[in-house]
């Protein structure tokens, strides 16, 4: 038997099929071949077609179908994740009534700030545990002030894979984590959100039926069926956004679970029991993927926008043609970068700095001691030093840290990166080979409700290697000191 899971990204998605008994990958491809398009009428905006996710979800599927050569009957259940907190409307029929306004679109930052005004901390942080913010309730919320004619269109509202969902089975439906991350849940009341739905005037009749994970949320209907090649009544059992996803891909299911994930931008997701949070400001709160009124597991994000890709625009600006090239430049300076200090955030407004555009800035640097390598490992520690800063904003709100995982990307595979995080927050650093997509495929299994097996298969199949704390700390901590010390000064004047 087999597993199928969908990843719905917003360059492109990807659809894996793993043995539903092993967890092993049998295929994993991605359409379409270049970035799928995403539009911006206006500075700040970014909307995608949901029919062209749809589009390019049935090639995948398709080609996962050809070329994997197994028997269609032996496909059983399908997962999906999905780019977070993009907001989809549909009309009667379930076609989309405009374009997605997708997760990096901003247009509604000044709603959501009005609302956390108006509402209060209070409300907000003990009822939803997040601000407002620029997610799927305040986006909806521009869609009624803005487009009232398409408003009253609306039958119901989705995420970017609760649409997925619906065109596999014909059910319109969410879940819980999935209202979570639109800010549409209540845990105190454990119920919708009514209180901000109220104060944005949204309809509480247009949110979806909800269902739960792990469980049968629909079944492969006739139109999905010729569109898509899979056999009638294959089961949805499983979807989540895209962090949330990322986070069970790494067998991270427990208070006190880190995963982490370090590409062009950096994110350390925490899970926790805490309804109670400290630092709705500067992190988010949703419902984790095996959320429950009995056991609230809450996943705690902190994204990091200034990570990879400083390094990135140090490779393309410096004439090195690689980035183990600059790694092993940067291995043969020491620990602190002989002074100079790189804050890495050159990538817009960071969250956990509140909001803050602080810039990326190079401090010490002197041009008779210095050249690029004491640049490059400078930039590595400063993104390593974020990571860390974030780490103990986390701290906070999920108390004792028991175990990280990260996957196997590009900062990751640095040992400069990863050594200095594990030494400096004190704690083993597990890696892994994972994809959202083979990670939702493996979660569609977990109707059997057998997590231990689950973590096993991902142990089996995904473990690469550890980093430990190193033995010689006080380096990296002087280095560390003088890091913040800098970052510290230059929020002063922000």
């Amino acid at each position: 038997m087999y597993h199928l899971g969908i990843d719905l990204g917003s360059s492109s998605v990807k659809v894996a099929l793993v043995d539903a008994e092993s967890g092993k990958k049998i295929i994993s491809l991605l359409e379409p071949p270049n970035e799928m398009e995403i539009v911006a009428i206006n500075p700040d905006w970014a909307e995608q077609d949901p029919e062209m996710w749809w589009m390019h979800v049935c090639n995948a599927i398709k080609r996962v179908i050809v070329e994997a050569n197994v028997n269609l009957s032996e496909i059983k259940n399908i997962g999906i994740s999905y780019q977070m907190h993009g907001l989809v409307i549909v009309d009667k029929d379930g076609n989309p009534l405009r374009n997605s306004i997708i997760w990096c679109d901003s247009r509604a930052v000044e709603i959501g700030r009005q609302a956390l005004t108006d509402l209060g901390k209070d409300i907000c942080g003990t009822h939803m545990l997040n601000a407002p913010g620029n997610f799927t309730a305040s986006k909806l919320k521009w869609v009624i002030d803005n487009e009232p004619e398409i408003y009253k269109k609306i039958y119901k509202f989705m995420l970017p894979g609760d649409y997925i969902a619906y065109k596999l089975t014909g059910k319109m439906a969410t879940t819980k984590n999935g209202l979570s991350e639109g800010i549409l849940w209540d845990y105190k009341k454990d119920d919708v959100a009514t209180a901000l739905l109220e104060y944005y005037g949204i309809d509480k009749n247009l949110v979806p039926e909800i269902v739960e994970n792990f469980t049968s949320q629909g079944v492969v209907n006739e139109q999905a069926s010729k569109e898509t090649g899979l056999p009638l009544g294959v089961q949805v059992t499983y979807r989540s956004g895209d962090q949330p996803n990322n986070a069970l891909s790494l067998n991270i299911f427990n208070p006190g679970e880190v995963a982490a994930t370090g590409g062009t931008s950096g994110v350390v997701y925490a899970v926790s029991n805490n309804l109670k949070p400290q630092e709705i400001s500067k992190v988010n709160h949703f419902a984790h993927v095996n959320y429950t009124k009995e056991k609230p597991i809450i996943g705690t994000l902190l994204n990091i926008n200034g990570a990879g890709i400083q390094y990135r625009w140090l490779r393309n600006n410096s004439g090195v043609d690689s980035y183990e090239n600059m790694n092993r430049k940067a291995s043969k300076i020491e620990v602190g970068s002989n002074g100079v200090v790189v804050i890495p955030f050159g990538n817009g407004a960071e969250r956990m700095l509140e909001n803050k555009n602080v810039g990326t800035h190079i401090l010490n640097l002197n041009l008779n001691l210095h050249n690029n390598a004491h640049l490059f490992r400078a930039a590595l520690e400063g993104i390593a030093f974020s990571f860390v800063y974030g780490v103990e904003i986390l701290k906070k709100d999920i108390g004792e840290i028991k175990v990280i995982r990260a996957g196997n990307d590009n900062l990751f595979r640095s040992e400069i990166f990863a050594n200095t995080v594990a030494t400096l927050i004190d704690h083993d650093i597990e890696i892994y080979n994972t994809t959202g997509a083979v990670g939702a495929a493996r979660a569609a299994g977990l109707t059997d409700g057998n997590f231990d097996k689950f973590g096993k298969n991902i142990t089996n199949n995904d473990h690469v290697m550890t980093y430990l704390p190193l033995q010689n700390k006080a380096p990296y901590e002087a280095a560390y000191k003088q890091w913040k010390t800098e970052l510290e000064m230059i929020l002063k004047h922000k």
